[in-house]
């Protein structure tokens, strides 16, 4: 999250009128239904692991990563998005050049398969410390970013079952951290028309916060998302907050990780993120600082935010 470092209980689904209409409190529950949990945990503890060594682009890290993503999506019957599940790159920066791969797999859309929603996540992090006197040298990066990585597992996951009325696109940008670069060249060479594209729902750090804070930003910049969003009624322990778009004096989001890319070219979109915490950029961003409980609701709520976003059209 913010490659620079200064630079919705769950959201409820619309439900149709019925007799045996569910209460909104019974539909957050569900929403974690949809997914395992213990298996959620199980993708950020593997992918934070010093095994893939912080996950830093280009090196044998990084790209232990991008395979794991890759196996992931295949054994969840999620196909590429173009003729493999890698869009490969590559760019230079301060003097070196990095080879690098974006991950994006598709599920077909039932009643809209030309219309697009952009689910995404960075899979990269910081990688391992050249400081020798440095006594945790990986950057293990578990909510930054492994945590929204992982769920899109989970919203693989969910799709099984529930296919999407727009088709999706499962996307694990790489590069983030060194300036959005893996989104940046998924907008600029994109597969899929850009006017195709009619959301991009970003994930990046949604693990861990101790007042069960979660922010969705980038209802400012789109009327049908701000109302959306603003007519939800909160159910269960996760806050819903917006904000933090330039406009209530906090750190302005607005372009801090991969969906600043897609506002950058007119693309609605909804960035799902906490507070910087303690270990944020730190070598102690580990597994074990993660929040599972408020793990598992983020993602059950964002999934329920989906369902509402796929029930209709945003206009851009």
């Amino acid at each position: 999250m913010k490659f620079i470092t200064m630079c919705l209980g769950a959201l409820i689904f619309l439900a149709y009128p019925s007799s045996n209409a569910q209460t909104k409190s019974q539909q957050s529950t569900d929403a974690q239904s949809y997914f395992n949990g213990e298996q959620l945990l199980q993708h950020i503890k593997t992918l934070s692991s010093d095994e893939f060594e912080g996950r830093q682009t280009g090196t044998k890290g990084g790209i232990k990563a991008k395979q794991y993503i890759i196996e992931q999506f295949q054994d969840l019957d999620v196909s590429p998005l173009g003729d493999s599940f890698e869009q490969k790159f590559s760019f230079e920066s301060r003097d070196k050049m990095y080879q690098a791969a974006n991950v994006l797999g598709l599920i077909k859309g039932s009643e809209f398969p030309d219309s697009y929603i952009v689910i995404s996540a960075h899979y990269d992090h910081l990688g391992i410390s050249v400081k020798e006197s440095q006594t945790d040298r990986i950057y293990n990066g578990a909510d930054d970013d492994a945590s929204g990585t992982s769920a899109l597992f989970s919203f693989a996951e969910y799709f099984k079952n529930n296919p999407p009325k727009h088709s999706v696109i499962l996307a694990a940008f790489d590069s983030e951290e060194l300036g959005l670069r893996g989104s940046k060249y998924f907008v600029d060479h994109a597969i899929v028309p850009q006017e195709a594209i009619m959301v991009n729902l970003n994930m990046d750090m949604i693990s861990r916060n101790t007042k069960n804070e979660l922010y969705a930003v980038g209802t400012r910049y789109n009327e049908t998302l701000k109302q959306l969003i603003s007519n939800f009624k909160p159910s269960g322990k996760v806050k819903l907050l917006t904000g933090h778009d330039g406009k209530d004096g906090k750190q302005n989001w607005t372009g801090s990780s991969d969906h600043g890319s897609f506002h950058n070219k007119k693309i609605p979109f909804l960035y799902f993120g906490v507070e910087d915490h303690d270990d944020y950029h730190k070598a102690t961003d580990h597994y074990e600082n993660i929040h599972p409980e408020f793990y598992k609701a983020t993602v059950g709520l964002i999934i329920s935010v989906f369902r509402e976003i796929d029930a209709i059209q945003i206009k851009k």
